[in-house]
């Protein structure tokens, strides 16, 4: 009788320590997945944009698909009615006419709902911002409420708890591909003088074989992307049309309008 109760105890410990085993384990399990799912990757330069279907102010959008092949600008805002978005929503608005000389669809992710996006572009258009009158806010405002743009395009990461990294623009080429990432703080306005700046360089050096040198605007002198090597002594000719200040640095000179 004794050696079957010890026997019993033995078993109900067993028991015991197993089922304690399964809730650590499930616990540990649970803390990595949470961990894990806030974990989400930027996507890089060069590679394919992730796509995705949403609801916004000009109705269902399929990203990239409805917008053809055109570069593309994504630009995301952590919420509505914020004083930093707000500036820079309608700086883009009055500057629609130069995106679509470049060529360039404009897209909007904020991660309020889209009632609050329909509310929020109707209060923007009624503004006289720094007396350049009303502006309508052609493209479209996102509802990315559940996060899932944001997770897509890497805004969500472990180091923040809320959406106030959701700060980010993504320039995207033709072939749907990454070709240029910003992030910045909720307390900076972005620049939309360099968004534009950005696209033109993308588009001319993807239309010919130069660089762009640091701080190049429209209108200026390209880089020769593989100048021709020579030892210090050696005279080089330059042709026309371009200049060498040292055998490393060539530039192209612009052509003149």
């Amino acid at each position: 009788m004794l050696l079957m109760k010890k026997m019993l105890l033995i078993v109900i410990a067993l028991i015991v320590v197993s089922q304690l085993w399964s809730q650590n384990g499930s616990m540990s399990s649970s803390q990595q997945t949470s961990k894990e799912d806030r974990n989400f990757r930027i996507p890089l330069i060069g590679e394919t944009a992730p796509s995705f279907t949403a609801e916004s102010t000009n109705g269902t959008v399929n990203f990239p698909d409805d917008f053809g092949r055109k570069w593309k600008i994504l630009f995301s805002h952590p919420q509505d009615f914020t004083p930093v978005c707000s500036t820079e929503i309608m700086e883009l608005a009055s500057l629609q006419d130069e995106f679509d000389k470049l060529g360039v669809k404009m897209i909007v992710v904020s991660t309020d709902a889209l009632e609050t996006h329909v509310q929020w572009k109707k209060s923007m258009e009624s503004l006289d911002l720094n007396g350049r009158g009303n502006v309508k806010i052609k493209f479209p405002l996102v509802d990315d409420s559940k996060l899932a743009i944001s997770k897509l395009y890497g805004m969500i990461h472990p180091a923040s708890n809320t959406t106030k990294s959701v700060r980010g623009v993504f320039i995207i080429d033709p072939d749907n591909i990454i070709q240029a990432i910003y992030f910045y703080p909720k307390s900076v306005g972005r620049n939309t003088d360099e968004l534009i700046r950005m696209v033109t360089a993308l588009e001319t050096t993807e239309k010919s074989e130069f660089l762009t040198p640091v701080n190049w605007k429209a209108g200026n002198d390209l880089l020769v992307p593989a100048p021709p090597s020579a030892d210090a002594s050696a005279k080089t000719k330059v042709p026309d049309g371009f200049y060498s200040p040292v055998w490393y640095l060539w530039y192209k000179k612009a052509a003149k309008n």
